[in-house]
């Protein structure tokens, strides 16, 4: 019987000597080696995780919730959880109380893994919800999920799944400010991950910095599956700092970032074609890459970074050319489409656009999701009558086959690589005392990419405290979704049916932080 579960194929590729490096944890500040992890700890730490799950006999299907720090442990828990078979839910750990609950209530998850120092939160939360158990996991790779895990066997027979079943859920929020939990199978992954592997030229001679988070897809799916399919090692960051990177940087061969990553690296006057001279390969997603910073990476260093376009829904859909006859690597564009994926442009109507007539880019292949957790009406809204996944984003293919993207039809803030929901902010602060409304948008920042800023209007008689409207945020969302500025405001500016205009917005403030 074939078992398509995903770590099935990840413990095919793992080399035939057990004992070789695998993971190597360094320290973010200096960028020394603080522990080694060996394809062998690999097969016993994800085995023992498996061992525990299945052991509490969890209903088929069951999900797994993790809001923890990045940890190589964190890491074997995401692998172990697919070894067991069972779904896995990573958790941004910017996430406040408020939308944990929301989480935990809509995923209905078996197991909730957290931070010890956020137990006394979300244990409440996970009981309400009437989770089985809650483990905790800290920075370090300790706590009771790691303490009952080395009470299992270091030995376990990878559970056998469907290559429909589910791997992973990744919740994303829509323009209703209403999170989607964005269901991913076995395949869907598995596919992305060889075709990357291929296309990009992995092999076992790579030594990757993965200095990305691991709760979205960039640093989870791409960048962890990309390496462990090809046996090849990784020097692991809890989080990235330039100083650390870049010490380690003359031994990598791959790394990954989101631009504001590569910002500052440039800022950094260690940066050299000699510090990179054995990097075969520097990817940047996640976030618009600006035309400046890729020009001036391939100056000073003499590598030109490859772009690529891709979402939770779908992993990767697009990327620039690896291989020279492929064609170049060409800055302000995402490349073409991914082997085995299609994309085409969309009019209004439903119409294929022509070559360089932009429009709604939808997409189909392998890769694409099984639809939204429990959201059948909107996985109608989503999904054309042929099977085509409309991205929401807006965009054109060029004479050349190229992908360029030119905007977001759901106003979506894409900030530091993360994605920001004007809708779900603008309830926050509209349900402040003193506020009738409020309008978030995105403006261009030099770090960032895109920086939010709240535009609101106080109620008749009132006066708004802007700062205490960004204090107030901040004890209520994520960092990352707090907006850089908040202005208030005598009215928004509407169109004649008495929509919002935020482009006016946008050109109003558009040079706020240039």
């Amino acid at each position: 019987m074939n078992n398509n579960n995903l770590f099935a194929a990840i413990r095919a590729a793992f080399p035939a000597e057990l004992s070789a490096v695998a993971i190597e944890s360094a320290d973010s500040t200096t960028g020394r080696t603080t522990k080694r992890y060996t394809w062998q700890d690999i097969d016993e730490h994800t085995a023992r995780i498996a061992n525990l799950l299945t052991s509490m006999a969890l209903p088929e299907g069951s999900r797994v919730a993790v809001q923890t720090e990045k940890s190589v442990e964190a890491l074997m828990l995401y692998l172990g959880v697919l070894r067991a078979g069972y779904v896995y839910l990573p958790l941004n750990t910017a996430y406040q109380a408020g939308e944990i609950e929301y989480f935990i209530g809509n995923a209905e998850p078996a197991v909730v893994v957290c931070s010890p120092k956020s137990l006394a939160w979300v244990q409440p939360i996970a009981d309400a919800a009437k989770v089985t158990r809650v483990f905790t996991l800290d920075e370090s790779g300790g706590g009771t999920l790691i303490d009952e895990a080395t009470k299992q066997s270091a030995t376990q027979t990878i559970a056998v799944t469907g290559a429909d079943d589910l791997a992973a859920i990744l919740y994303t929020s829509g323009t209703t400010g209403r999170s989607k939990g964005a269901m991913l199978t076995h395949n869907n992954l598995l596919s992305n991950a060889l075709t990357l592997k291929d296309y990009w030229g992995w092999s076992s001679n790579d030594v990757l910095i993965h200095a990305l988070p691991i709760f979205h897809v960039h640093g989870l799916f791409v960048a962890s599956h990309c390496a462990l399919l090809s046996g090849a090692r990784m020097i692991w960051f809890s989080k990235f700092d330039p100083n650390s990177v870049l010490a380690r940087l003359p031994e990598a061969t791959v790394f990954m970032g989101v631009p504001t990553l590569y910002v500052r690296l440039l800022a950094d006057a260690r940066l050299s074609k000699e510090s990179c001279k054995n990097v075969r390969l520097f990817v940047a997603g996640s976030a618009p890459l600006l035309i400046e910073t890729f020009n001036e990476w391939q100056e000073r260093t003499g590598h030109t970074i490859l772009e690529r376009y891709g979402m939770s829904e779908t992993a990767m859909l697009t990327s620039n050319p690896y291989a020279p006859d492929q064609g170049e690597r060409r800055g302000g564009t995402v490349g073409f489409p991914l082997p085995g994926v299609n994309v085409r442009v969309a009019d209004e109507k439903g119409g294929i656009c022509p070559v360089n007539e932009i429009g709604g880019i939808e997409v189909k292949g392998p890769n694409v999701f099984a639809g939204y957790w429990r959201m059948p009406e909107k996985n109608k809204e989503e999904f054309t009558v042929d099977g085509w996944f409309k991205t929401g984003d807006v965009g054109k293919i060029d004479e050349h086959g190229y992908v360029v993207i030119v905007g977001r039809s759901k106003d979506l803030i894409i900030s530091g690589g993360y994605n920001v929901y004007p809708a779900e902010i603008e309830g926050y602060i509209n349900d402040m005392p003193g506020v009738a409304e409020s309008a978030v948008i995105g403006v261009p920042h030099p770090d960032f990419g895109e920086a939010g800023v709240a535009v609101v209007v106080a109620k008749a008689g009132v006066s708004l405290d802007a700062n205490l409207i960004l204090s107030t945020l901040k004890n209520s969302i994520a960092n990352f979704k707090v907006p850089k500025r908040v202005f208030v405001v005598a009215g928004l500016p509407r169109n004649a049916m008495g929509k919002v205009q935020k482009n006016l917005l946008r050109q109003e403030h558009a040079a706020l932080f240039s």
